[in-house]
């Protein structure tokens, strides 16, 4: 999420549970609302300049975490105040790097499943499919 710099970590928790009830009021009936820690991220570009950083929440269930980015995928535009607002999970470098590693690996046996098909292109049917969709739920999960 992306806030104004003037917000104190305490607000941050406050505005976080505002916005959120605002946004998915039917979800925050179904989940416990609760944070665990807060940061801002560095100012990476330029730190003379004053733009508003991205802030980290962290949960203490991951379950609640997915639910609120699922409904904020669903909705497509958030936004607060008529400010647009991103939800987005946040990856370790090395989940990363691993996922980066994973997609190498996938185009590969795509292509070498390619190359079978065009051999052999009545045998396959569901298994393609069973390929194909775990592909696009790898590369996008919901």
């Amino acid at each position: 999420m992306e806030m104004p710099e003037e917000e104190r970590e305490q607000d941050i928790e406050n505005l976080f549970e505002e916005i959120v009830t605002e946004i998915f009021p039917s979800l925050v009936k179904e989940i416990d609302l609760q944070v665990q820690e807060v940061q801002r991220t560095p100012n990476k570009r330029n730190p003379k300049r004053s733009t508003p950083r991205h802030i980290i929440i962290k949960m203490p269930r991951a379950k609640d975490k997915e639910r609120i980015l699922k409904a904020a995928r669903e909705k497509q535009s958030v936004t607060y105040k008529g400010a647009a607002i991103r939800l987005s999970a946040d990856f370790s470098t090395e989940a990363m790097q691993a996922r980066r590693g994973w997609q190498e690996i996938f185009k590969v046996a795509l292509t070498g499943l390619a190359h079978w098909i065009e051999l052999q292109p009545a045998d396959l049917g569901s298994q393609v499919q069973f390929l194909s969709r775990a592909c696009a739920l790898w590369a996008h999960p919901q």
